[in-house]
């Protein structure tokens, strides 16, 4: 099935240019003179991609606030067409995916169209997914407390919006508890694609059996109702309780006063972890790193204060870094910080650092 496209524009040049790259890539276009049309021909079919000129500021917001707030059509990729006048953050907190700036290039709306397409192809997936509107916390690369609001999900993956940008590839900790149930879910994934409106795809890469069977269980249940007849799944008073309850039993155990401002890289490195007290090695994987920290994937983590010692090897090294737990991650692993008291350890982590980008694996 071919995907398709609404193109809202006035500009004759800007339509010729983006109608020819669309068709160019395989996408059915058709163009529509004003917003206000474009609303009631989106309502009536679906379009997996909308390219809107913002020239009427508030009525391609309307049109983009409608496109986002009507259920069948939240996964649409937007792509907003701007110029300095327009106030590019509030486009894009409105829900559009990608900001175009006139005059339009032939060359920028080329990169344009085809990250939308590429954007589009990954939500067109096999199994669907089920429209939820439920809030949680997460942690990942860059924090151990970040809030975000779950939009979509199913047993492989869920889709989410959030405030901040996140490392690419990088992995994600959640736990929450779905609409209509009292059950918690526990699992990580990993980050396939993200946008500018903030919207991130997750693929599960770690989904305990109990928390699988709930997932299981749950979609199979939601997914009885015909695709077009489905409504968004709210969270009642009760979900919302759950919700503060399950945000408190250990996933997410950092403060505020915790979240880090130091930039981390995703890895994958080898490694052993030694309790500063017991000379027995834990064999782990290092996940993401930075000069403040790194985090620890185990399915056994010590306890939030631990002191630890990290013991990675190279071809041509062995580096120990001393460091304390900050966070516990409840079968997944922990957060911790580094505890560098000279410049030799300073100069450990950055060692650690470039052989995590320079390196496919470390020796643990």
């Amino acid at each position: 099935m071919a995907l398709t496209s609404l193109l809202v524009c006035a500009d004759a040049e800007a339509v010729q240019v983006l109608s020819r790259i669309l068709e160019d890539l395989g996408i059915d276009v058709e163009i529509c003179g004003a917003p206000s049309s474009a609303q009631a021909r989106f309502d009536e079919q679906h379009f997996e991609a909308l390219v809107v000129d913002c020239q009427d500021e508030p009525s391609a917001l309307a049109l983009i606030g409608h496109t986002r707030a009507t259920s069948q059509r939240r996964g649409s990729v937007v792509i907003a067409l701007v110029n300095e006048g327009n106030q590019a953050r509030t486009i894009l907190a409105q829900g559009a995916s990608f900001l175009l700036y006139k005059p339009i290039s032939r060359e920028r709306a080329l990169h344009s169209v085809r990250a939308a397409q590429g954007l589009i192809r990954q939500e067109r997936r096999i199994q669907p997914r089920i429209l939820v509107d439920t809030a949680t916390s997460l942690a990942h690369a860059g924090r151990e407390d970040a809030s975000a609001s779950i939009i979509d999900l199913n047993e492989n993956g869920l889709g989410f919006q959030t405030g901040e940008h996140l490392p690419p590839s990088c992995r994600v900790y959640f736990q929450f508890s779905l609409p209509g149930s009292d059950s918690v879910v526990r699992l990580s994934g990993e980050v396939m694609w993200q946008d500018l409106s903030g919207r991130v795809g997750i693929r599960f890469a770690n989904v305990p059996q109990a928390s699988k069977r709930i997932l299981q269980q749950w979609s199979r249940t939601h997914l009885t109702s015909k695709p077009n007849e489905q409504s968004v799944v709210k969270p009642s008073p009760t979900d919302d309780a759950n919700l503060r309850l399950s945000a408190g039993l250990g996933l997410l155990s950092a403060s505020s006063a915790d979240r880090r401002n130091l930039t981390r890289h995703a890895c994958s490195l080898g490694a052993q972890v030694y309790r500063a007290d017991s000379t027995t090695p834990v064999r782990c994987n290092l996940s993401d790193i930075g000069t403040g920290g790194c985090y620890v994937e185990t399915t056994e983590p010590f306890p939030v204060g631990t002191l630890i010692e990290i013991v990675a090897r190279t071809q041509d090294l062995k580096l120990c870094i001393s460091g304390k737990v900050k966070s516990v991650n409840r079968g997944f692993g922990m957060g911790i910080e580094f505890s560098l008291r000279n410049a030799e350890q300073k100069k450990q982590v950055q060692q650690l650092i470039a052989c995590s980008q320079a390196e496919p694996k470390l020796l643990g």
